[in-house]
């Protein structure tokens, strides 16, 4: 079939050229499986509600009226606050197995090339990016190197603690020797006192929002700016890149 002919038939399709070859330019590569994915929203629902949750424990709502008996508002607070530890805790469980039988980007949330100098290049290049210093960062399949040490310090280890210290004033309304009280009762001897840990649960939950408001950012920034898809690809699995 000749040019004109294929030209012919693409206008009768309603077909634009310019769109088939820009299509030609964007390559799709697998990254994320379904339980990475799967994990990821239901961590982030399970974020949200702890903060929100955990900001009016630590700054209750004004005395309601009446008697106290009719009204359960912060009991229902903290028993959202309770189970959205539980998702948590158990959801980074599973993510932590699955990073074992999983593909190889399902590891990348644990470790870190902390000895490979050419990874602390690319951090600062990726630096210079978010910086508008340079014009383009490098791409990659899986998580850029800023990114990954973003993830492992500020989600990982981040999580690590609130769990630990959560459970650990958890195990002080259940009681001496329950089985918070065993697994988590050490954390707040080590770090003091109760109030201690308190007081160190309620930065964690901020240092954890602004983590959550820079990690929206930045996934919307490379969408726009790094002709590589982010929020799609935690949908759909693949990233796309264009040229």
């Amino acid at each position: 079939m000749s040019s004109t002919s294929i030209d012919k038939l693409n206008d009768a399709r309603g077909t634009d050229p310019g769109a088939i070859e820009h299509g030609a330019t964007i390559k799709a590569v697998y990254v994320y499986e379904a339980p990475v994915r799967i994990w990821h929203w239901i961590n982030a629902l399970a974020i949200t509600v702890l903060c929100v949750t955990g900001y009016f424990i630590g700054s209750p709502l004004p005395t309601m009226p009446g008697e106290a008996s009719d009204h359960f508002l912060m009991g229902y607070i903290r028993f959202a606050h309770f189970a959205a530890g539980y998702v948590m805790a158990v959801g980074l469980l599973g993510r932590l197995y699955w990073a074992f039988v999983g593909n190889h980007h399902a590891r990348e949330l644990f470790t870190l090339p902390v000895f490979q100098k050419v990874y602390w290049q690319e951090v600062i290049t990726m630096l210079k990016w978010y910086a508008f210093l340079i014009p383009q960062p490098s791409r990659y399949v899986g998580h850029n190197p800023m990114a990954r040490l973003a993830m492992f310090c500020g989600f990982f280890v981040f999580s690590v603690f609130m769990i630990l210290t959560g459970f650990a004033m958890y195990g002080e309304g259940l009681g001496a020797g329950s089985w918070a009280d065993r697994l988590f009762g050490w954390v707040i001897p080590l770090m003091g006192q109760s109030q201690d840990v308190h007081t160190w649960h309620h930065f964690g939950m901020w240092g954890m929002v602004i983590f959550v408001t820079l990690h929206v950012y930045a996934a919307i920034r490379e969408d726009i700016m790094g002709r590589q898809s982010i929020v799609s690809t935690m949908i759909s699995g693949y990233r796309t890149f264009k040229k």
